[in-house]
């Protein structure tokens, strides 16, 4: 196997106002309601200069993995466009994703945002498994997207659609990955990352 993985880019247009979608994906009690990736986000204090540590967990088959982050946004970039910049780790055995760093980029369009993010890390079950792994992380990414667009748009709680929704055609509405971009604009991911991303602590 040769080469790096690629990073994982998702992005989606959101018809809401800027500080509804800030609101949904800033507030450590909403972010875990509608991203599946998370079971619980608590912030555990300030960072010096700025930005805020914090812990999180997943609860997967009876077991809670847990890691530690820190996180720093910016709300008033002279185009009008906010962004959130992110690092994460976990001494956690069982979880396929180790040590990472990511963004959130929220551009304003016409009556909408255009939410985006791109994030990469260490395959914590190595190479060989994140072959499977980091396309399914991409996947849930990218469903957790719409199901918070589902929310900001409709103000459709988004425990009315756990992922099981996902294998159920039937339900009409339901989130769907396949609405998202999953190719960076610039094609490369990263490039995209804010100057924060560069500057923030460690966890």
């Amino acid at each position: 196997m040769t080469g790096a993985p690629a990073p994982i880019y998702v992005g989606i247009r959101i018809r809401a106002s800027l500080e509804r979608v800030w609101e949904l994906t800033q507030d450590p009690g909403l972010h875990p309601r509608w991203d599946a990736r998370f079971t619980a986000i608590t912030p555990t204090g300030p960072i010096a200069g700025g930005g805020t540590r914090f812990r999180y967990e997943l609860r997967v088959l009876g077991r809670t993995i847990v890691g530690e982050g820190t996180t720093i946004g910016e709300v008033s970039r002279p185009d009008g466009s906010r962004t959130s910049a992110l690092r994460f780790a976990t001494a956690e055995r069982l979880s396929p994703l180790g040590a990472g760093r990511g963004y959130w980029r929220y551009r304003p369009d016409a009556d909408g945002v255009l939410f985006s993010t791109g994030y990469d890390y260490a395959p914590g079950w190595g190479r060989a498994a994140d072959v499977v792994v980091r396309p399914l992380v991409g996947w849930l990414t990218a469903w957790s997207f719409d199901r918070l667009r589902i929310w900001a748009e409709d103000n459709v709680p988004p425990e009315r659609w756990p992922v099981a929704s996902a294998l159920m055609p039937w339900r009409r509405g339901r989130p769907r990955a396949s609405r998202c971009v999953r190719t960076a604009p610039h094609g490369r991911v990263m490039d995209d990352a804010p100057a924060t991303l560069r500057e923030l602590a460690a966890p």
